[in-house]
């Protein structure tokens, strides 16, 4: 198990920005929707944008955490 600790980090570092991209994504197409640069978008679509990309991030966060979660737990393991 401690052989795959590096690929758990780093996999985890890679999840939390992908995460915060997902977010601040939807945060500026949801601005654009609602100031109404994109024509043809109603403010419903940027209500619904701004659901889906705050629900990935909190997704992938969860993931990423999950993932430090496990990283702490085989820590512990091997101490004792």
């Amino acid at each position: 198990m401690h052989e795959h600790l590096g690929f758990l980090k780093t996999s985890s570092l890679i999840v939390k920005v992908a995460a915060w991209v997902f977010l601040f994504v939807g945060i500026v197409g949801s601005i654009y929707i609602f100031s109404g640069r994109l024509p043809g978008k109603t403010a419903l679509e940027g209500v619904v944008n701004l659901a889906v990309a705050v629900f990935f991030f909190f997704f992938f966060y969860i993931i990423a955490k999950i993932a430090d979660l496990l990283v702490k737990i085989i820590h512990k393991i091997m101490e004792e």
